[in-house]
């Protein structure tokens, strides 16, 4: 019979890079877990490097700063607590995402990740080697396998765990955040549980870094499969579990509804954003419209009412309820605003271009100089006040380029990039239902640019509601032309839409990083060619 030990779980955000403060932030939990009884602590993937380093592993000089960090604590993390932390380790001319077991006053054993993703937003085998070695260890009286994250998505680490001997399996990961990942996770543990009938423990990354969030989550499964321990999502924290040789004892917390966990991302991807890059604020251009809005509500509930700065800039085409709806929502979240018109400045870069443009009738030039002004302006407050802009195009928008270059594009966080229309009108809803902070007349009014008399987005766009269900199908699923047609969309619709998916490519490859939110975004996700000939409409009759 064995008694219950004490487990730690360090669930942290970590800043990539910044190996003396995350050493730093490793030694205090590590202090405050063995002060709490602790007998082993279990921190993230690649926790003294932060995830992912990309190719900074590559340089010898990253290298060996990580591993001068990990022997320092070694040294100063206490003797008695058994402590696994990540870092890239470098053996020969071999480079591993590894797991260090600290303990005594050294490095006891060392853990190398052997199943190295290489889809999606994952290109490990690009810059790490891969081992087949089991590592298990003994504490309190159980023994211990180590892996890494992606080494319980597929067959093998935790078997050889398992056959090595291991009570428990340990896993430390930094795997990202998506809708619906939880329950791929419960998956794979699941899967991995039926092959070598481990109970496991899951310490989860938290934290945004640049387009990727990492929402925790962290969990505990028995034998059977049952969660024992659910730590929170988008929270920082250390938590302990009682473990025995096949059941252990956690707190249980409750996971945020799709929804509200969308949200909580954004904003969590918009603190960390700004902060882990030095910025003293943001500013945005507030337009009246739904995306604009909810973009201004994420930025105030991440940095606060003081750090944020809306700015309208009305045209001749922006309707006056526009502009009473914006000082209406800025008036609700205290924030700093300004207006500031653009009819003077885009006068004079039609008066100047008049020459040049002599017989010809105004098109979308005349719009997207409109737009470009706009971008101007908020670039120059950047500059002046060191800020960051946010733009505020949503993923539908940019999936069929309804966005202007150096317009609406220009800025430096695309905080709803991947954030269909759709969801944009459920999370609006969402934000309002926690607090009234949004001018109901904003959401329910048809979505317009205001670049010309009467403009509605339906002009050139079918409604978003099949907008949004043509590009999951051919963005995030891959499906051709005919198979979305089979679905039951109309093929002219399908043919447009995809069209202006392929034409935008260029577009898209030009726009600042947003939060990934989806299973596919627009940037590590799906890569295409700007040029390219293939039409993948061209099976439709």
């Amino acid at each position: 019979m064995y008694a219950p030990m004490k487990l730690a779980l360090a669930q942290l955000n970590l800043t990539v890079g910044d190996i003396a403060g995350n050493t730093e932030r490793l030694l205090a939990v590590a202090r405050e877990a063995h002060a709490a009884g602790a007998a082993i602590l279990l921190t993230p993937e690649m926790s003294i490097c932060g995830y992912p380093a990309e190719d900074l592993v590559l340089r010898a000089d990253f290298c060996a700063a990580c591993a001068s960090a990990l022997q320092r604590i070694a040294q100063d993390a206490p003797p008695a607590l058994a402590m696994i932390v990540g870092y890239p380790e470098r053996a020969g001319d071999d480079l591993y995402n590894a797991a260090a077991l600290v303990r005594g006053g050294r490095v006891e054993a060392t853990y190398r990740k052997y199943h190295l993703p290489n889809h999606s937003v994952f290109d490990e085998q690009r810059v790490f080697d891969s081992s087949d070695t089991a590592c298990v260890f003994a504490c309190g009286g159980l023994t211990f396998g180590l892996n890494i994250c992606g080494d319980i998505w597929e067959p093998g680490p935790a078997q050889w765990a398992k056959a090595a001997g291991a009570d428990w399996l340990l896993v430390t990961n930094a795997s990202p955040y998506h809708l619906n990942k939880q329950r791929a996770r419960y998956g794979v543990v699941h899967a991995r549980q039926a092959e070598a009938g481990l109970p496991l423990v899951y310490a989860n990354l938290v934290g945004g870094q640049d387009e990727l969030v990492f929402d925790g989550a962290s969990f505990a499964m028995d034998a059977d499969g049952d969660v024992v321990a659910q730590y929170p999502a988008f929270q920082a924290g250390l938590f302990y579990l009682e473990l025995e040789r096949h059941c252990a004892r956690g707190e249980i917390h409750a996971l945020p509804a799709e929804d509200a966990a969308v949200y909580d991302a954004l904003v969590l991807a918009v603190r960390d954003y700004v902060g882990k890059n030095g910025f003293k604020g943001v500013h945005l251009g507030l337009s009246g419209g739904i995306d604009s809005a909810l973009t201004l509500a994420i930025a105030v509930d991440a940095l606060g009412a003081d750090r944020v700065h809306a700015v309208m800039m009305p045209s001749d085409f922006t309707a006056s309820i526009s502009v009473d709806d914006a000082r209406e929502m800025v008036r609700r979240l205290g924030v700093r605003y300004s207006e500031i018109a653009i009819k003077p400045m885009v006068d004079a870069f039609v008066m100047q271009l008049a020459g040049e443009f002599a017989g010809l009738a105004a098109d979308t030039t005349e719009e997207n100089l409109q737009a470009r002004t706009r971008g101007t302006l908020l670039m120059a407050l950047s500059n002046k006040f060191g800020s960051l802009v946010l733009t505020t195009g949503n993923k539908s928008e940019m999936g069929v380029g309804y966005a202007t270059l150096y317009g609406d594009m220009a800025g430096g966080f695309a905080v709803l990039k991947d954030v269909p229309k759709t969801l944009v009108y459920r999370l609006s809803n969402y934000r309002n239902a926690l607090s009234d902070v949004i001018p109901q007349r904003i959401i329910d009014r048809p979505p317009s640019a205001e670049l010309r008399p009467d403009q509605t987005d339906q002009d050139n766009l079918p409604p978003y509601d099949i907008l949004d269900a043509i590009l999951e199908a051919y963005v995030e699923r891959d499906l051709s032309a005919r198979d979305i047609v089979a679905l039951g969309f109309d093929a002219a619709t399908v043919r447009k839409v995809i069209r202006l998916v392929d034409l935008a490519e260029y577009k898209r490859r030009q726009a600042a990083p947003g939060p990934r939110i989806t299973p596919r975004n627009f940037g590590k996700d799906r890569r295409y060619p700007i040029t390219s000939r293939y039409r993948p409409e061209g099976d439709l009759p």
